[in-house]
């Protein structure tokens, strides 16, 4: 064989290798993108979920009025959120939580109500969950990012018209009352 020809099989080898990585890396950042789609719905869900029963724990009677007013309106206000605001929303209900629920003689007071266990049980499963979920997003997130700081990613623009993803930054402690002992009981 020719030299020239040798050179010319290399050269498509070469081309063919690097097309190859190339589409395989535009593959495995749209899959990162899509688990981040996939992990935004169940974060938003699960947020979406904390807010309804805490916006049914306000209206159910069993707290005293100023607080139910407090968690009716930071539920409210969680849930009508615009997504520019929603993370400010979110940490405001976290703290309306903790500041209503902060005694365990008020989870005991509402836990004695009727329908009380049951109406606990789903707060502390929900406030439970938005950490998680939104922990799957942050960090579904982070890899996304990993990948799309790769040169290649920019040089040859992988990533398309697809926006750069943002982490969901918000306070999302539970009430101390519902974890430990007030959670383990209502579960």
């Amino acid at each position: 064989m020719p030299p020239v020809t040798t050179t010319i099989i290399l050269i498509a080898v070469a081309l063919v290798a690097v097309g190859l990585y190339l589409s395989w890396t535009a593959g495995r950042l749209d899959r990162l993108h899509a688990r981040i789609d996939a992990a935004r719905a169940a974060l938003d869900a699960q947020l979406l979920r904390r807010a309804s029963v805490a916006q049914e724990l306000a209206t159910a009677g069993v707290l005293d009025p100023a607080a139910s007013i407090v968690l009716y309106e930071s539920a409210h206000a969680a849930r009508s959120a615009e997504p520019e605001q929603r993370e400010v929303a979110e940490s405001e209900l976290s703290q309306a939580l903790r500041a209503v629920l902060a005694e365990t003689d008020t989870v005991t007071a509402v836990r004695q109500a009727p329908g009380g266990t049951a109406a606990i049980g789903e707060l502390t499963q929900a406030v439970r969950r938005v950490p998680m979920a939104r922990r799957f997003h942050n960090d579904a997130v982070r890899a996304a990012r990993a990948v799309r700081e790769h040169r290649v990613v920019r040089w040859f623009r992988l990533a398309g018209h697809a926006p750069f993803p943002l982490a969901f930054e918000m306070d999302d402690e539970p009430p101390a009352a519902l974890t430990a002992e007030g959670g383990a009981s209502a579960l």
